[in-house]
């Protein structure tokens, strides 16, 4: 017998079409939206530009808008979503599980609270990790608070190594942990980049190698600490070209750092998913030098499953699950330009065919230590545990 699956997100969201689209294959899922996204909306969440996104968000799968009630509508703040309908859905829904991704939002807890008191078993679905967690006072309180506000949810499903520590830290038992990673549509990408790879091949004839900046550009992606790596390059006679795709407050002071340090740099603005895969094909590194509030990064799964190599700051939250140094990127200290730029050049070193294989073998098998991290199809967890 098929289960019934409830499923409650903020707003559409590129990354979690591909998850509903596979969970409606395994079992009868409903997806609920705490808020009506607009362009301007997408803009004030950090992207730095009004937009709508280019792809298919809402095919594949059942979902409702609920009514959002909150005084001054918004995904950023916690009461900016407040949808006490959740509470009729689920009484009505007659659901096996529920699903809330994380505890952000007060729609989230309406949900959690109305399955405790429907006897659904609810899970939670986040990304935290422990690395740039708070210390002091509000530590201390979280390190009290965080083990009984985990104790809400039945099970708790981790996308990775980092995010697992995080909630064995608070005092999650191993059996109420199930790995649900972190994914992209690898078939899309793979297909949309391809004839893209091919072309950019043809057209560099330059000695140049191209680096490739995926972001916000704002003070948590260190934008900046690319800009002074491919700058030490540069002053090393080992010049790359920089393309920045991403809009913010940082894009002024990085063409200025980049004249400054005569970087070849070129800023693609904002670009939206379906224009990626070529962004990406034409690269021979991605870079994502975060603090450790990117908990995941999943511009590297989007670039891997392109065949592109990654470095990443060794705050990011992907690190572990997705870098394998040598072979599909390599990992450098925060802040640490000088480490940064020999990252690069050891990545651009590499041999591309050997790469290219190794990434592919990621995507599309199970190693023996666990389910790639890149893959569109992770593993269901098993509602049978939860009965």
């Amino acid at each position: 017998m098929r289960r019934r699956v409830g499923f409650l997100v903020s707003h559409p969201i590129q990354y979690y079409a591909p998850i509903f689209r596979e969970l409606a294959r395994r079992c009868d899922l409903t997806v609920f939206f705490a808020h009506r996204q607009d362009a301007s909306g997408q803009g004030q969440a950090g992207y730095g530009v009004a937009f709508d996104w280019d792809v298919d968000l809402l095919s594949g799968y059942e979902s409702h808008f609920l009514a959002n009630v909150a005084d001054t509508p918004s995904t950023q703040t916690f009461f900016g979503c407040s949808t006490p309908e959740i509470a009729d859905r689920i009484a009505a829904g007659h659901f096996d599980a529920f699903v809330v991704p994380g505890w952000s939002l007060r729609s989230y807890w309406q949900a959690v609270m109305t399955c405790r008191r429907a006897g659904v078993p609810v899970m939670v679905r986040g990304d935290s990790q422990l690395a740039g967690q708070r210390g002091g006072v509000v530590g201390r309180v979280k390190g009290v608070v965080f083990p009984h506000v985990l104790k809400r949810f039945d099970a708790c499903l981790y996308v990775g190594q980092r995010n697992r520590q995080y909630l064995e830290h608070y005092g999650v038992p191993p059996g109420r942990l199930f790995f649900s990673p972190h994914c992209v549509d690898n078939d899309a990408f793979v297909t949309a980049s391809a004839a893209s790879r091919d072309r950019a091949a043809a057209g560099q004839g330059g000695s140049r190698r191209r680096v490739l900046f995926v972001g916000r550009l704002v003070e948590s992606k260190r934008p900046m600490d690319l800009i002074e790596a491919a700058a030490r390059l540069a002053a090393e006679r080992r010049p790359v070209e920089l393309v920045i795709a991403g809009a913010g407050d940082l894009r002024e002071p990085m063409q200025d750092a980049a004249r400054a340090g005569r970087v070849d740099v070129r800023f693609l603005g904002f670009v939206n998913q379906s224009k990626l895969p070529a962004v990406y094909a034409s690269a021979d590194v991605l870079v994502l030098p975060s603090m450790a509030v990117e908990t995941w990064g999943l511009v590297v799964n989007e670039a891997m499953a392109c065949g592109i190599p990654a470095v990443v700051s060794d705050t990011v939250g992907c690190g572990p699950d997705l870098i394998r140094p040598g072979i599909t990127g390599a990992v450098a200290p925060l802040g640490d330009a000088g480490a940064l730029a020999a990252a690069i050049d050891s990545v651009l070193a590499f041999d591309r065919a050997a790469t290219v294989r190794a990434l592919e073998e990621r995507v599309a098998c199970i190693p023996p230590r666990g389910p790639p991290m890149v893959s569109s199809k992770p593993r269901i967890f098993s509602l049978a545990r939860l009965g």
